[in-house]
């Protein structure tokens, strides 16, 4: 069978066809060339999945290795929303997320160098107790903020009381623990 040239009438009704679903963007999804542009920018999208750049919102669960839960979207209301690449979240989590798609789950295992790190010895200071806010007895667990020369904030946690100072911990409550994530991507832009 002859094939048609660029342009050239035909009165075949298969040629017909193909010319009126290709004015239309009506060819076939995997032949993306009778796409037009929008369609072939969304139909890119949907098969390559997260990269860094895209905006998502996550709905997650995370636990402990004995099943205990720590933190759940549902809690905050709302979705964790980030940009992946930007750092604004641990590094596996922010990895796993990577080629997924709308709609899909995973449940992933975090090694502590993949969430918050091992503990840093370095990491706990003894002050003395007249650098503690006025007012309130230290205790073991107590979470004290301090203030950084940048403005920051610093969580810490007392770890030991004496008669004249306090043993403080500036590691992440999470540091050193291994975390399990159960995840879905709830919307991707």
């Amino acid at each position: 069978m002859p094939t048609k040239k660029t342009g050239e009438k035909t009165d075949n009704p298969a040629n017909k066809a193909a010319d009126k679903q290709a004015s239309q963007g009506l060819a076939d999804p995997e032949n993306k060339s009778f796409l037009k542009p929008a369609e072939k920018k969304e139909a890119a999208q949907s098969n390559a999945g997260i990269k860094k750049g895209d905006k998502i919102k996550v709905d997650y669960t995370g636990s402990f290795d004995d099943g205990t839960v720590f933190d759940d979207s549902t809690k905050h209301g709302q979705p964790l929303e980030f940009e992946v690449g930007a750092g604004m979240i641990i590094p596996g989590f922010e990895k796993a997320v990577l080629g997924m798609k709308k709609g899909e789950e995973k449940h992933i295992h975090l090694e502590p160098c993949d969430a918050y790190g091992d503990i840093n010895p370095e990491a706990t200071k003894k002050i003395p107790k007249e650098h503690l806010p006025k007012g309130q007895e230290p205790k073991v667990g107590m979470i004290l903020v301090i203030n950084l020369p940048n403005g920051m904030q610093l969580p810490a946690r007392i770890t030991e009381v004496a008669d004249k100072e306090v043993t403080i911990d500036l590691n992440h409550p999470l540091a050193g623990k291994c975390l399990n994530f159960k995840f879905k991507i709830v919307d991707v832009n």
